[in-house]
Order: C-alpha cells, then structure tokens, then sequence
C-alpha cells in the first residue's frame, strides 16, 4: 500500500511538474528578439568608437615616427619598440610630474569626499532654518563657469601668498558643490529612523554620521571618490595657472612642455599620453562596481 501511494505521488508531481514546466518559459516575439540584437550591435558599433582611438594611441607610442602617420593606416607596428616605455623616463621627468599627480589627486579626493559627506549629512538629517534655501543656492554655483571667478580666485590665492605652491591646487578642489548634492539625494534615502534612534542612545552628530550614515554608504562614496580623482587627474587648466616651478608640474601640464620640446618625436608624446591615461584606467576598472551601483542608488527614494 506505502509503495503505490508512494508511486502515486511521484506520478502526481511529475505530472505537476510538466505542467508547470511550459508556465515558466518566456515567450518572446521576433520582433522583441530583433530589437535585442539591434540594442547589442548598436551598442558594440558604439563601443569601438569611444575604444578605438586609445587602441591607435598604443600602437602609435610602439611605432616609429614614420609610420604612425602612414597613408594607408598601418594598425600594427613593423617593429614593436618597447623601449619608448624606458626612454621616455630619461627624456622626461615622468616621475616627478606622475608624483605630484598622484599627491594632488590623492589629497583632493579625500577632502572633497569628507567635506561633501559630511555637509551633505547636515542638509538631509540635521533640521535647521533655512536648510532648503542654503542647499538650493550652494547646488546653485554649480551653474556658475569656473571663468567667471577664475580671476578672482587668483587674485586671492596670490595675496596671501599660495601661488605657485601645492595649497593652491588643493585648495581649489578640495571643496564642490557637486559632492555634496551627490551624497546628499543618496543620504535622503536613509531613513530618518535611524538617526533618531542613535540620538536617543546618545550619539553625536558626528558619531551618526561616522557609525551609521557612512557604513551605509559606500557605494556613493566610491563614485565621488572615482569622479573627483578623474577630474583631478586630468586637470590641466589649474595646474597651468597656479604652478610655475617645473618641480611642482602635473603630469598634464608636464606633457604639455614635453610636447613643446619634442614635438616631432610623435611616438613619445604618444608614449607619455598612454602613462598618463593608464593610472585612470586602472582606477576605474578596480571600481566600476561600486561607481555604478553609487550612480544608480542615488536619488532613488525607498
């Protein structure tokens, strides 16, 4: 009798099963599958633009002079010269400007993540007067261009003596708008409860804002740190104005002079060009992760 009721059941779920089987496919039209592979192409089509140009730049700085501009291109190299990657320490202070490259984007990256979390905390969970009108025009200067207070700016920096030193350029960057309207549409989908409940156990402003706000926002801080790295990397007009002793030179503004002095050596402006990019890359990759799911979190309400 066990063994037949046994048997039932398995011819039961079996049966069960192989209905079930044909409700959880997904049937999809022609039509959709044809869009899924235009999406795909269009996208690769797209991919190999933005790619392609830094491909050549690699291939140039492994090329002799002659033949990166060859009629018709030639994609690879007759002989590949590997020693441009050394040579180029040599004839350049690559070292020097990737250093202070590295120091200035450093530095700025850390202030500006602390000093735009830490406001943004204030704009979305400490409650004051006038909160929404001191946000609105603070998010409000990042409509201002940097040329319209570029002057300005120097004048300042220059009367208390910052010119031409490594303060300058931190101090330029080191505080954005653009951190703190960031973090805050991310700290907004916090919930207050939170907060309120470490108020009640005796906790700090600043004690929220380090144990509890900041474990939970990772992600967003990784994107600000990987956007304000970037653009500190690639800074060139900062540097240009405010640093004159070629020691205190950015690897921007040194491979502009490098250009300057050897700017029929193609190869070599192309070697450099590849070093200066390499650290930005590898920066990315390490955390595209964390930057997409920071740029997709933000804003969104629970």
């Amino acid at each position: 009798m066990a063994i037949s009721l046994s048997s039932s059941s398995q011819t039961v779920n079996s049966t069960v099963g192989s209905f079930d089987a044909p409700l959880n496919v997904r049937h999809r039209s022609p039509l959709h599958i044809v869009g899924i592979i235009l999406g795909y192409a269009v996208m690769v089509v797209i991919s190999v633009f933005v790619v392609l140009p830094f491909i050549w730049m690699v291939l140039a700085s492994l090329k002799n002079n002659n033949e990166i501009y060859m009629v018709p291109v030639r994609w690879l190299p007759e002989t590949w010269h590997f020693e441009h990657y050394l040579q180029i320490w040599q004839k350049a202070d690559m070292l020097g400007w990737l250093g202070n490259t590295v120091f200035f984007a450093v530095v700025v990256t850390f202030l500006q993540v602390f000093t735009g979390s830490f406001a943004a905390y204030g704009f979305s969970k400490i409650n004051f007067p006038g909160r929404n009108t001191l946000f609105l025009i603070y998010v409000a200067t990042m409509a201002v261009p940097w040329q319209a207070y570029m002057i300005p700016q120097f004048k300042m920096l220059s009367i208390v003596g910052l010119n031409d030193t490594r303060w300058s350029i931190i101090l330029l960057q080191a505080f954005g708008a653009f951190g703190v309207f960031m973090m805050k549409q991310f700290y907004d989908t916090i919930p207050d409860s939170l907060s309120e409940a470490a108020r009640l156990d005796g906790l700090s402003e600043f004690g929220i804002y380090r144990r509890i706000i900041l474990p939970l926002s990772g992600s967003s801080i990784a994107a600000l740190a990987i956007i304000t790295f970037t653009n500190t990397w690639n800074d060139y007009m900062g540097p240009l104005l405010y640093l004159r002793s070629p020691n205190l030179y950015t690897i921007q503004l040194g491979l502009k002079t490098f250009i300057s002095q050897y700017d029929a050596d193609y190869s070599m402006i192309m070697t450099g060009s590849v070093l200066s990019v390499l650290p930005i890359l590898v920066v990315f990759l390490i955390g595209q992760k964390q930057f997409i799911e920071g740029i997709a979190t933000s804003g969104m309400k629970n």
